[in-house]
């Protein structure tokens, strides 16, 4: 962006030292739109001043944020928000900046390859067992349970890129995998789990699921694909002291489990001094129920 007066003017008054100055500085600055960030970061170059340095870091972040606020509720405001596009969007929180074309050209390739493995012929065991054997033998996608330490495993592009992810963002891949191939795998809401289930293909979405829904034909544990049965999963709340409801065994929607996916993330910045970063990802869940 050009720098005008005004812009430059701005700029000179980050370093005030009244929290309120620099608060109405940066609000203004925001009003540039994500346009301003090379002239942000070409003035953090050429400043000495760590605390200025700083300072320059939260706007850029701040222009950031307000950029993907938009695109999230565009996002979530679309008839059917495509759940890859969802968890690009998260990993832009952190990784602002990443190109998504990395991401969906892989997705794309594994595909391909399962694909041209399957046939009408196929049983849903069958189905998956092609898919599993592509996704983690051919792509190689390892899975491991969820640590809030390894926060890196909930950012689709550091997942496809370390081929390294957790149940969620590995559920994310898979769902997003069957969705291309008109297989109607969903997320079910076992609590304590991020698991899929296979659906029938006539299963109507319009009526009650029960917990002995026979509509689903078996889960799917997302860390390395094994296989569930129903009495799995009955043994499994058992053992839990979970009571069966209805809702469990419902499909998520995608803005569920994207919504999900934030509210997991946000359990990864437990410092004090990321204690806004828990704030900004609570205010785009609540964006999504807008």
């Amino acid at each position: 962006m050009h720098e005008t007066k005004e812009i430059n003017a701005l700029f000179h008054l980050l370093d005030d030292p009244d929290q309120e100055v620099y608060d109405t500085v940066a609000s203004k600055i925001l009003l540039f739109g994500k346009e301003i960030i090379p002239n942000l970061e070409h003035l953090w170059e050429n400043t000495i001043d760590e605390s200025i340095q700083e300072r320059i870091e939260q706007v850029i972040h701040r222009v950031h944020y307000k950029d993907l606020q938009t695109a999230l509720l565009q996002w979530s405001s679309a008839e059917a928000p495509d759940l890859l596009q969802g968890a690009i969007l998260v990993a832009r929180y952190q990784y602002p900046d990443m190109q998504p074309n990395s991401v969906l050209t892989e997705i794309e390739r594994i595909k391909r390859n399962i694909w041209l493995e399957l046939n009408n012929y196929l049983t849903p065991l069958e189905q998956i067992n092609v898919l599993n054997s592509m996704i983690y033998n051919y792509f190689g996608l390892k899975g491991e349970e969820v640590a809030y330490v390894r926060k890196n495993q909930f950012f689709i592009n550091q997942v496809i890129e370390s081929k390294k992810g957790n149940p969620l963002t590995n559920g994310i891949v898979y769902q997003s995998l069957c969705a291309m191939l008109d297989l109607p795998v969903y997320a079910v809401n076992i609590p304590r789990q991020f698991i899929l289930a296979y659906f029938d293909s006539f299963y109507d979405f319009t009526e009650p699921p029960r917990p002995d829904d026979v509509r689903i034909l078996f889960f799917i544990d997302p860390i390395q694909g094994q296989i569930y049965t129903h009495q799995d999963v009955e043994g499994y709340l058992k053992r839990m002291s979970i009571q069966p409801v209805p809702s469990y065994f419902n499909p998520q929607s995608n803005k569920k489990v994207i919504q999900f996916l934030l509210g997991e993330l946000l359990k990864c910045f437990q410092d004090d001094k990321e204690a806004y970063k828990q704030e900004e990802l609570r205010d785009l869940i609540k964006l999504l129920n807008e």
